[in-house]
């Protein structure tokens, strides 16, 4: 399907594979993309840098740089591929390459800044915060996880998650993530893990504030899946609740969700994993905020993802329709 290029400039929020799936999409239509990315993570071959160099976890800023970058497909191998015998077992040679880069940089996002210049990425990837942040949750029962990769494998401690928070509180954001919110056209939030790729962007100071500030037309993606640890039960209404929750009402003016059905033998796996479906309660989006539905489903060596083409050209056409209506309102003026 030929895509229509434009200038239309598009801030995508978050991390994991569903920040860096969202972009592979977009940068087929515009080359004005910000990429503002968690540091949160303290699990895996991020985890493990952090602790013996002091550096900001690389994993999820390598996958996003990884998906804007144009350059040969043997250069994005080559940052994915992971060691897997010796010292470096467990590591990717991107996240080391970030990682040296940090060492001859003054901050992190710098650092990022060089590596994205070396790889000929499309659009900027910026970390939310150069500040080494952790993230905790507060169960409805009371109990409390410290750390990202603790959140979704939690053991004993049981129960839907009442909030997180980072520390230290309000970490100051990179100064060209809340200028890239305020001047883009185009903000969105996921897809991705909810409170640990998502919600801690928006706990970065002023980072909420710009969202709720900018005229751009402000898109909120649904994971197809509930998440084990995080989001067991959530309708789609119920993710963008604990969004509200933990910024404003109304933050976002559409919700994007899958509505293709999956098939069975792959919902009975995924129901071994505790994860579901997530229920689309239309009857609940009775606020300022309006249910996109479609089929977004890709299924890919029996993984469940979203398509990141259908779902780049679903916000595009938004941002379109959007556009038209405000121009149809100015002429009634």
């Amino acid at each position: 399907m030929r895509t229509e290029r434009t200038d239309k400039k598009v801030v995508a929020i978050g991390g994991g594979t569903g920040l860096s799936t969202m972009l592979r999409g977009l940068k087929l239509y515009t080359k004005n993309i910000t990429a503002i990315v968690t540091v949160a993570d303290d699990g895996g071959s991020s985890g493990k840098l952090r602790s013996d160099l002091g550096m900001l976890p690389p994993g999820d800023i390598r996958n996003c740089i990884s998906a804007l970058a144009e350059t040969e497909p043997i250069m994005r191998e080559l940052l994915n591929y992971r060691f897997s015998d010796g010292g470096l077992a467990g590591h990717s040679f991107g996240n080391l390459f970030l990682a040296a880069m940090n060492g001859m940089s003054k901050s992190f996002d710098e650092a990022v800044q060089k590596v994205s210049d070396v790889l000929a990425v499309v659009g900027r990837v910026l970390p939310v915060t150069n500040e080494n942040v952790t993230l905790h949750a507060e169960l409805e029962n009371g109990g409390i996880i410290d750390g990202e990769s603790m959140i979704g494998h939690r053991g004993e401690k049981t129960g839907a998650i009442r909030r997180v928070w980072l520390a230290p509180d309000k970490p100051q954001p990179v100064e060209d993530a809340i200028w890239a919110i305020i001047d883009a056209d185009i903000i969105v939030l996921g897809p991705g893990s909810l409170y640990t790729s998502i919600i801690p962007n928006l706990l970065v100071d002023g980072i909420a504030d710009a969202i709720q500030k900018s005229k751009a037309v402000k898109i909120y993606v649904c994971n197809i899946m509930s998440q084990s640890g995080e989001t067991e039960g959530y309708t789609a209404h119920d993710h963008l609740r604990a969004i509200e929750r933990h910024t404003y009402d109304g933050i976002v003016d559409f919700v994007i969700a899958n509505n293709e059905k999956i098939p069975k033998s792959l919902l009975e796996r995924y129901t071994e994993e505790n994860s579901y479906m997530v229920p689309i309660d239309e009857e609940s989006f009775t606020g300022g905020t309006t249910l996109v539905q479609g089929n977004l489903l890709l299924v890919k060596d029996e993984q469940i993802r979203h398509n990141f083409s259908r779902l780049a050209r679903a916000v595009m056409l938004l941002e379109k329709w959007v556009y038209m209506d405000r121009k149809r309102t100015e002429k009634r003026i």
